[in-house]
């Protein structure tokens, strides 16, 4: 019965983390998020396209290195979602005017 003292390391949730710091990931999630939530809200403003969507296209690229670069499943977790709020405020951003905001009309 020596497995019934021993602690589950591997399956502690959702956010199950390896108990060592990533300061690289967990920037690169935070800075995704903020990013995402802000290209997410100001899509909802047909004047704040500019805003939309270049705050979505660098919460993608930022998301997407810190998907390649992720360790645990709580930094793919938050990634995910910030990844997702940039990616709609990035696509209704860019139908609402784009990323130049007609500069070339």
């Amino acid at each position: 019965m020596a497995q019934a003292m021993r602690p589950n390391a591997g399956g502690n949730g959702l956010f199950a983390t390896d108990g060592k710091p990533h300061p690289v990931q967990d920037t690169l999630l935070a800075v995704t998020l903020v990013l995402g939530l802000t290209s997410f809200i100001s899509a909802m403003f047909d004047d704040l396209h500019l805003l939309s969507s270049w705050t979505g296209l660098v919460g993608i690229l930022t998301g997407a290195y810190g998907q390649w670069i992720s360790e645990t499943t709580r930094e793919r977790f938050g990634l995910i979602v910030g990844l997702g709020a940039s990616a709609v405020g990035f696509f209704l951003g860019m139908a609402h005017g784009g990323l130049f905001g007609g500069l070339f009309d």
